[in-house]
């Protein structure tokens, strides 16, 4: 497959992806190579990596623990003081391999290391390959609240390799799906369209889809990489689904949540709100309903739900002089940004999510 030019680093793939690096790694003088990982892709991923990569540099892994909940300052607290300790220095490498946990974590600490250093993602999820490692973003969490803290700052590259997603588990698979779902609904109803029926698909298909899908949020991001205008578009079903997330983080008598799933209620819900603003046919609301719900698990909402993800809604970084601000689709395959939705519209759309 094709390297996809980013905004200023390229995006390689597969075999290529190794090409590339090596050569990189050739031609740029770095001090020493520190390589995040969870402690689930140091397992199952550095196997496939390690023998992949080709440099007489000092390799240094450096393993944390999985999971959202560990996507902190804390952690990254500890990840500054381990790049001290190792004698990391400004012309130190990092690599981050893993999925969106690492590479938003590791983007940040290492875009923040001595006022920053380079470094490269490796996503090992579907999740991470088609939206957390592609556009620039790196952060962590405050408390529940996702991404709060962090910065734009690009990696020198992006290697994607879908040998790792052998190893993965299938909620884990189905939860980068809603990623891809969501741009053929804000941006190609054809790529929409090759989700209708998910049974027939074989390794090459998911290779292009997953390529695909790469394309059309880099083609997003070139637009406007700092998200000050059609950007937001790629929040569709994330301003409700974030909430939702943080939300079933926090509460102890719930099961936290992919993100993914998360998203995929929050596409479903902001469908809804689309049809009631007359943005969607009736129809396309059954069917983006239809084709989501035969992936997802429904997840049950009780009343005393919805008021406390009503109030996480005012932290969605959208948001602008206190007002919440939705990217609602406008037809399958267009969006419409900056919409204003009213509380009780929002209450309606977990009811018919429910009934």
């Amino acid at each position: 497959m094709n390297t996809i030019p980013a905004n200023g680093y390229p995006i390689h793939f597969n075999e290529n992806a190794y090409l590339e690096l090596n050569k990189y790694l050739l031609e740029n003088k770095y001090s020493n190579i520190f390589i995040f990982a969870d402690s689930e892709t140091n397992e199952h991923c550095l196997p496939i990596f390690l023998p992949n990569l080709e440099t007489d540099l000092t390799i240094e892994i450096v393993e944390f623990e999985p999971g959202e909940e560990n996507k902190n300052i804390e952690t990254c607290v500890e990840l500054w003081k381990i790049l001290t300790e190792l004698k990391g220095d400004r012309k130190s490498l990092v690599i981050n391999v893993g999925g969106g946990v690492v590479t938003d974590l590791g983007g940040f600490v290492a875009s923040t290391f001595k006022r920053g250093i380079d470094f490269i993602h490796v996503p090992t999820t579907l999740l991470s390959m088609v939206d957390a490692s592609v556009g620039g973003k790196n952060g962590v969490d405050l408390g529940n609240l996702k991404n709060q803290i962090g910065v734009i700052n690009v990696p020198k590259m992006v290697l994607i390799d879908t040998q790792y997603l052998t190893s993965l588990p299938q909620n884990q698979m189905r939860s980068g799906l809603a990623e891809m779902l969501k741009h053929g609904l804000i941006f190609d109803r054809k790529y929409w369209n090759l989700f209708s029926d998910l049974n027939n698909l074989n390794t090459d298909d998911l290779d292009i889809l997953i390529h695909q899908s790469v394309e059309i949020k880099n083609n997003i991001v070139l637009q406007d990489p700092t998200e000050n205008g059609i950007r937001k578009a790629l929040n569709f079903g994330h301003t409700l689904g974030h909430a939702i997330e943080s939300y079933f983080l926090e509460s102890e008598n719930k099961t936290t949540l992919l993100h993914g799933e998360a998203i995929a209620v929050g596409m479903i819900l902001e469908a809804y709100i689309s049809l009631k603003k007359d943005l969607i046919s009736s129809s396309d609301y059954k069917e983006i309903k239809t084709v989501i719900s035969s992936i997802f698990d429904k997840i049950v909402f009780e009343e005393n739900d919805l008021n406390p993800i009503l109030e996480l809604l005012i932290h969605d970084k959208k948001n602008e002089y206190g007002t919440i601000q939705f990217a609602l689709l406008d037809g399958i395959g267009n969006i419409k940004i900056n919409q204003i939705v009213e509380n009780e519209l929002i209450i309606e759309a977990f009811l018919e999510y429910n009934s």
